[in-house]
């Protein structure tokens, strides 16, 4: 009981302390990390990047700063305080910080720094590091010490991969992007701190959440597109209105489009679930393999 006295008000103020930081630095990240690839001041639709405001975002970013680390000395007891295990809570206590900027770069921006999956993926590397150094809970200490290895790097390889094919095949078919680069990055970036067991909770959390404010999304663009049919055979010239509304929507930058929803906050919400309650969905995931007369 001491322990949770202690751990979880220092997990608070970790927590706020860091969202705090998060908006310190993205107050100072250089402009051209936050634009698309290519854009240019000289565009006729360019706009300056948003920053983090202090209400709403960096409340936010404290919030799930403070709720991921609260998740993490909870569930994380047993394998990394009662057992230590320091480089593995380095590698989450930096992973947080990381993962909240980048759902904020996609949220105001739409955007996903490369620099930001690199230095996720550098944490990924970490991770390796604590699995080869202090044991993976998903291998015995009997299994080859390559297993946790191959488990990352293959879960990298495999949603980097996925994300690649989606958005190859969207371009092919379609001519338009089905998936950005950027969302590519950062699930390979991902896979290297979850692995291929934690990529499948990755993918059910990413899709879930995502789920949750797609649906309102979609209800909120029928009603708007009802009203602004009913606006247009009400007006004296509805061509006139209805160009007028084609050419501002033309003109709207891709960042502000409220018909558009960034997934990357979805994979990275999805990862630091994972990577915070990790003994749970260990229990959960092993437990429905070995129903399903599955072992290792």
């Amino acid at each position: 009981m001491t322990y949770y006295f202690i751990a979880i008000p220092v997990a608070v103020a970790l927590g706020a302390a860091m969202g705090y930081l998060t908006k310190v630095l993205f107050a100072k990240f250089p402009e051209e990390w936050l634009q698309d690839y290519g854009v240019k001041e000289t565009d006729v639709n360019y706009r300056i990047s948003k920053r983090m405001r202090l209400v709403p975002e960096t409340v936010v970013a404290m919030a799930i700063c403070a709720a991921m680390y609260v998740a993490f000395v909870i569930f994380c007891k047993g394998i990394c305080f009662d057992v230590f295990r320091p480089i593995h809570i380095a590698a989450v206590v930096l992973m947080v910080p990381v993962l909240v900027l980048i759902m904020m770069a996609d949220k105001l921006n739409r955007i996903i720094p490369d620099q930001f999956s690199v230095a996720l993926g550098l944490i990924g590397i970490l991770s390796i590091v604590s699995d080869l150094v202090e044991g993976s809970i998903w291998f015995s200490s009997e299994a080859a010490w390559y297993y946790p290895l191959i488990s990352k790097v293959g879960a990298a390889l495999i949603g980097g991969g996925f994300l690649f094919l989606i958005g190859f095949l969207a371009l092919t078919f379609t001519g338009r992007e089905g998936m950005g680069q950027g969302d590519m990055r950062l699930l390979l970036a991902t896979g290297l701190i979850t692995g291929i067991y934690g990529l499948i909770v990755l993918v059910y959390v990413a899709i879930g959440t995502a789920l949750l404010f797609a649906i309102p999304m979609l209800i909120r663009k029928h009603i708007r597109i009802r009203e602004e049919e009913e606006l247009i055979r009400n007006s004296k010239n509805p061509q006139k209105l209805r160009r007028a509304l084609e050419i501002k929507k033309a003109r709207m930058h891709f960042a502000d489009d409220p018909d558009y929803l960034a997934f990357g906050p979805f994979i990275a919400l999805g990862c630091g679930v994972f990577a915070v309650m990790e003994p749970f969905f260990h229990e959960q995931l092993m437990n429905y393999l070995s129903g399903l007369g599955v072992f290792f």
